[in-house]
């Protein structure tokens, strides 16, 4: 019986979060403050607690969960970047990881001499990495740069010589973190069609993304984690399902109740509600007023990760908002359209017209969607083609 490519058996890894009581300080506090001593605390916090799976050589597993939930700690103890605090890992294949761009390249070198020293890491031979060579500059375009620098490459650049090393020097294991959305749409195209050939050839590939319509796509078996331990596993079509209905995937990042720093809105909180297409952005806050304003309203702005605007709700056009020396509560509920898988932001605003602006907290909350909003469409999606996508259809003449 063969044995797995991939045993990974009870590990956690647990970092020291150090709290200093001392607040924050002037330059002339701070210099008399190395005489004193202050309390500090350490807590520890663990990213991976006990976790333990196979992989068999010729998976393609995608590992999912919210953010925060150990993904990337996970794939850098088994990409060897990180020991971990325990527990034990047993490969039995030579493995390529794109993580971080630019990981494991010198920044010193040239895009040429970076090729054969990323194959030399993976254990290549000068002659194999040569008989590869003219497909790995063909596919990452990047011929022109070849004899260049690689601090001189953008970070586009230097994903697509990564990705291309990678795939076509043929490691027994590949893990990917989430990076292809750092190349532009015709390269993620590329790219997924690799991964596909990868997958199909019979390597082993462990594949981290938000976007369950790629995982779907590109993995049979997929991992849920949370709070550093394995809440699930199984197939796609259960895992993912499951996900989505817990609500873990189209929560906001911030805590419930998210106190603010600001003028006039003192509280914030987000919920996405329903499925893809038909979502509501549940929008709680609070507000605090004077008695020398004007009655006010608010608006708020949707934005995509990149800061490109993709609308404004304005729940009322009426101000509701009136002068009060006690705090004031409220809820909106805004519909969002077919909005593409990704990250999003919310900006409130409050004033009494919009030549005025008693408050504006740009990007303060951020929000995910991850479920597609048309069946059948694979994401990443191409930023220049929109954010969101319309119904349509065609009419026979």
């Amino acid at each position: 019986m063969m044995k797995p490519i991939l045993e990974i058996k009870n590990i956690s890894k647990k970092f020291r979060i150090q709290h200093d009581a001392q607040p924050y300080l002037s330059l002339r506090d701070s210099l008399s403050s190395v005489f004193k001593r202050d309390k500090v605390t350490n807590e520890e916090f663990y990213a991976i607690k006990d976790l333990s799976f196979n992989v068999e050589a010729g998976q393609s597993i995608g590992i999912i969960g919210k953010n925060g939930a150990g993904k990337s700690t996970l794939l850098k103890i088994l990409s060897k970047i990180t020991p971990p605090s325990s527990g034990s890992i047993i490969s039995r294949g030579n493995i390529a990881s794109l993580l971080e761009v630019g990981t494991g390249f010198h920044p010193e070198l040239t895009g040429r001499e970076n090729i054969f020293l990323n194959g030399s890491i993976l254990g290549m031979k000068r002659k194999e990495i040569q008989s590869k060579f003219d497909e790995i500059v063909d596919f990452s375009g990047i011929e022109k740069f070849l004899d260049t620098p690689l601090k001189h490459y953008s970070s586009g650049m230097q994903l697509r010589l990564a990705f291309s090393v990678a795939a076509f020097l043929e490691p027994e294991i590949m893990i990917i973190d989430e990076v292809l959305a750092v190349g532009d749409a015709e390269f993620q195209k590329k790219c997924l069609g690799k991964m596909d050939d990868v997958s199909k050839s019979g390597r082993t590939i462990l594949f981290v993304s938000h976007d369950l319509d790629v995982v779907k796509s590109l993995c049979s078996n997929v991992i849920l984690l949370q709070d550093g331990e394995m809440k699930m596993r199984g197939d796609a079509d259960t895992v993912i399902p499951h996900y989505l209905s817990s609500g873990g995937a189209k929560r906001s990042n911030w805590e419930s109740n998210k106190v603010l720093k600001t003028p006039h809105f003192t509280k914030l909180d987000i919920s996405v509600k329903g499925s893809q297409p038909l979502l509501k952005l549940i929008v709680y806050f609070c507000v605090k007023t004077t008695d020398d304003m004007a009655p006010s309203f608010v608006a708020f702005d949707i934005l995509a990760k990149t800061g490109a605007p993709l609308g404004q709700a304005i729940p009322s056009l009426q101000p509701f908002i009136q002068p009060s020396d006690s705090q004031q509560q409220y809820f909106a509920e805004i519909d969002l359209p077919g909005l593409v898988p990704g990250d999003y932001y919310l900006s409130p605003w409050m004033g009494p017209h919009f030549s005025e602006t008693y408050d504006w907290q740009r990007e303060c909350v951020e929000f995910t969607i991850v479920d597609t909003p048309q069946n059948g469409r694979i994401y990443p999606h191409a930023p220049h083609a929109g954010f969101f996508v319309p119904n349509s259809r065609i009419i026979e003449a």
